[in-house]
């Protein structure tokens, strides 16, 4: 009998979220941990991503969390260019209309709030490299909660209202936050602990 195992990481910018190699990407093998061999990541975030992923072998964990009908909350910080407007906001959080994979599709309803830079705070550790620095164009954070999950969705959300994303990263799903982690660390949790942060 299998023993469920469940990991959060904070994957780093420019990894993949997979164990194979692929051309010149680093891979969560890269990563200092020994994981073991049957776990793989829940989802994925795209390379130029950065931020929680949750690893387990738990492959009903896995379907609840991929399923469109178990829609659990995710939070994200963007920092965008430019400065944000409440305009966008205001787009943003009543849906806007994005391609996904060739078709329009208009989002589900968000939450948006322009925040301070997380940064200097320690809600996010310092990305490496860090973001090409404008100085005539500034950037502006915004946290965004979806309870959805189309490929580079956010990307496509705030290029959309004219705020394109310059760097990404996913804080927390549902009640699982990372927390005060740096890039690249992990931790395992527990079944329960894991089931109750996630609302199962």
């Amino acid at each position: 009998m299998i023993t469920p195992r469940y990991f959060i990481i904070y994957k780093p910018f420019e990894m993949l979220s997979q164990f194979t190699k692929e051309g010149n990407h680093k891979t969560l093998a890269n990563l200092n941990y020994s994981f073991p061999k049957d776990v793989y990541p829940v989802g994925r975030l795209d390379a130029d991503s950065e931020g929680l992923l949750i690893l387990t072998n738990d492959k009903m964990l896995n379907h609840l969390l991929l399923d469109p009908k178990h829609k659990h909350n995710r939070t994200y910080l963007a920092q965008v260019e430019g400065s944000f407007s409440d305009d966008a906001k205001k787009k943003m959080e009543q849906g806007v209309n994005i391609n996904v994979d060739g078709k329009n599709y208009k989002t589900l309803p968000c939450k948006v709030n322009i925040i301070p830079s997380p940064e200097g705070g320690g809600q996010v550790g310092a990305r490496n490299p860090p973001i090409r620095f404008r100085k005539n164009i500034p950037t502006t954070w915004v946290e965004i909660n979806l309870h959805e999950g189309k490929n580079r969705q956010v990307r496509k959300m705030t290029a959309s209202v004219g705020f394109p994303t310059l760097r990404l990263v996913r804080i927390g799903i549902e009640k699982i936050s990372l927390g005060k982690m740096q890039p690249g660390e992990v931790k395992e949790f527990k079944k329960e602990e894991i089931n109750s942060l996630l609302n199962f």
